[in-house]
C-alpha cells in the first residue's frame, strides 16, 4: 500500500493541483491528512472539496480548521494576518463545510495501520504545541504506540526515530538530519524550480516521529510543496519537494483582499 501523507494544505490550490499529480503518478492507494486544510491562501473551498473528494482513510484538525469552525474571536496566538485570513475564510464556507471541520478529531490512530496521527502534538494536541528538536520529539514518543507518527503545524519538515531498548545507544532518540535535508547546515537549495525527494528506510522495533513539511505556505526557507508517501510494503518513507506557480497563488491573495504578507512569503518559503 502506498499513503499520501499530506499537511498544511492552506487553501493553496496550485501547491495542491501539483502535489495531487505527483500523487496520481506514484500509483497512491490511499490518502491520508493532517490538517489545517484551510487558512492564509485564497481557496479554501476548493481545497477542502478536493481534500474530501480523497475519501481519506485519516484525517486531523489543525488550528486553523479549528478557528475556521468555530465562534472563537480572540484566536489566542495568532498574528493579526492569520486572524484576518481566518475571518475571510470562514465568509468563504458554508455551514456545512465548517461543521466538518469541526468534528474532526485532534489525534488519530489510522484503523488497519501502524500510523498514528495529528496535527500538532500527541501530548497535548489542543495546545498547538511545535516539535523542533528531541526534547519535544522524547515527550511526543511517550504518546505513541504505534511505530509511526506523522504530525504537520510546523511548516519545517523534521523527523525524529527512537530505538528499541534492545539497542544500547547514549542517543536513545535521534534526529533523522537528511529528511530536511540537512537543515542544521542552514544551506538554502540551489534551485527550487525542479522536483526532487529522499527516503528514509524503516528498521524493526523502532519508532518514527516525522513532520511532512507544508504543501500551501513551507516555513523552511524552500518555498517547494513538501508531502510524504509511506509504502508499507517497502517499508519505506519518501518526503517530494514540488516547485508550483507560486506566481498565480499570490495573485490570488492579493486579489481577495488578504495581506500582502501572506503573498510574499510564498516566494522565500518562511
Amino acid at each position: 500500500m502506498k499513503y499520501a501523507v499530506i499537511s498544511d494544505i492552506h487553501a493553496n490550490l496550485e501547491a495542491f493541483s501539483v502535489v495531487l499529480a505527483k500523487c496520481k503518478e506514484l500509483g497512491i492507494t490511499e490518502y491520508i491528512c493532517l490538517g489545517d486544510i484551510v487558512g492564509y491562501n485564497a481557496n479554501p473551498k476548493e481545497c477542502l472539496d478536493m481534500v474530501r473528494n480523497l475519501s481519506p482513510i485519516g484525517v486531523v484538525k489543525g488550528n486553523h480548521d479549528e478557528y475556521v469552525s468555530n465562534n472563537d474571536t480572540e484566536m489566542e496566538g495568532f498574528n493579526p494576518h492569520a486572524k484576518q485570513a481566518v475571518n475571510w475564510t470562514k465568509d468563504h464556507l458554508s455551514a456545512e463545510d465548517r461543521a466538518w471541520l469541526s468534528a474532526l478529531p485532534m489525534r488519530l490512530t489510522v484503523k488497519g495501520t501502524s500510523i498514528t496521527i495529528v496535527h500538532a502534538t500527541l501530548d497535548s494536541p489542543e495546545a498547538w504545541g511545535y516539535i523542533f528538536d528531541v526534547h519535544h520529539a522524547a515527550d511526543n514518543f511517550s504518546y505513541q504506540f504505534t511505530q509511526l507518527c506523522f504530525c504537520g503545524h510546523s511548516h519545517v519538515p523534521i523527523a525524529f526515530c527512537k530505538k528499541p531498548v534492545t539497542v544500547k545507544s547514549d542517543k536513545p532518540i535521534e534526529e533523522l538530519t537528511d529528511w530536511a535535508y540537512k537543515r542544521n547546515e542552514g544551506m538554502i537549495p540551489a534551485n527550487t524550480q525542479e522536483a526532487d525527494s529522499m527516503t528514509v528506510d524503516l528498521q524493526n522495533g523502532y519508532k518514527y516521529l516525522i513532520n511532512v513539511g507544508s504543501i500551501g505556505q513551507p516555513r523552511n526557507r524552500d518555498p517547494r510543496a513538501s508531502f510524504a508517501v509511506f509504502d508499507s510494503d517497502a517499508k519505506r518513507i519518501t518526503r517530494y519537494r514540488l516547485p508550483y506557480d507560486i506566481k498565480t497563488a499570490q495573485e490570488k491573495i492579493l486579489a481577495a483582499g488578504l495581506p500582502e504578507k501572506l503573498a510574499l512569503r510564498l516566494e522565500r518559503g518562511n
